[in-house]
């Protein structure tokens, strides 16, 4: 049996001025799953340098770690396989306001382009109104949370 390994992830909760979220998808077995810009830290990396490394990567914006500000939500572990390889993932999810901009995925690396295959920015109404599945789980009311409320004192725990 291959040992399961850990994987830690920065996803960016990248809102702009309509308070519009960016998502990606992917469509497997015909259904479909959106998540926010992100994905997982290289050696020596903090989550906020992987967070600002990935957002570039995955939509072509610049910003200094230091920008994106505290972690807003903290995911519960959750298992993947990858290649035939188990995973334990651990996601940390900060807030960035920016302004809409066209998104550049030219930078994806081959795994994304094989299987992201869309993006769009959303508003809460649109989050709640969706059958597609959406992380992390319960999106539509964290989100709604977030934007009223601000940063939490510390991390929200979320479900993926």
């Amino acid at each position: 049996m291959i040992e399961e390994r850990v994987r830690r992830s920065a996803r960016v909760l990248l809102v702009d001025p309509a308070d519009r979220i960016l998502l990606f998808s992917v469509t497997d077995d015909g259904a479909t799953r959106w998540f926010a810009p992100g994905g997982g830290l290289v050696d020596g990396e903090t989550y906020p340098e992987a967070a600002a490394r990935e957002l570039w990567e995955e939509t072509g914006l610049t910003v200094d770690p230091a920008d994106l500000g505290p972690e807003v939500w903290h995911g519960r572990p959750w298992a993947s396989v990858r290649e035939g390889v188990p995973y334990r993932n651990f996601q940390h999810y900060f807030l960035l306001r920016a302004p809409a901009f066209e998104i550049d995925t030219s930078r994806f690396e081959a795994l994304e382009r094989a299987a992201i295959d869309g993006h769009r920015w959303w508003t809460v109404p649109q989050l709640r109104s969706t059958t597609d599945c959406l992380r992390p789980a319960g999106l539509p009311d964290l989100l709604s949370d977030l934007l009223s409320g601000g940063a939490p004192a510390q991390p929200v725990l979320v479900s993926g």
